[in-house]
């Protein structure tokens, strides 16, 4: 349960980050109250979790073909559903397509190094 809420915790401010970067250059919020990102958070990682791996799947050809370079790109379809999912909720965010694809950057950033400095990912 610790893990699921620092996961959560981790992809809001995550989310937060990407959109205050990039507010104005490639996405515009509909709301910057925190607990809409934690909304957002609990958005990503579902997306992450029931559609990522069909899009992932989906994706395979490419992915080996630009060897891993697709992932970047699959990785922007799965930020861009997030704001397009979460904007039907009315605390999303619309996204142009490099501005999903410099968020899907930031956010994959910004989760690796918060996941290692909390010790999420590890074993105990």
């Amino acid at each position: 349960m610790i893990r699921f809420l620092m996961r959560l915790v981790i992809n809001a401010v995550a989310l937060y980050v990407a959109v205050f970067l990039l507010n104005g250059t490639g996405i515009q919020p509909q709301t910057g109250d925190w607990l809409n990102f934690i909304w957002l958070g609990l958005i990503f990682g579902a997306v992450n979790a029931f559609i990522g791996p069909f899009v992932k799947a989906l994706g395979c050809p490419v992915v080996i073909l630009t060897l891993g370079l697709g992932t970047i790109l699959i990785n922007a379809v799965l930020f861009w559903l997030t704001g397009l999912i979460g904007t039907s909720f009315q605390i999303g965010f619309t996204t142009t397509w490099w501005g999903a694809i410099l968020g899907a950057l930031i956010v994959s950033v910004v989760s690796v190094i918060l996941s290692t400095l909390l010790g999420v990912n590890r074993r105990h």
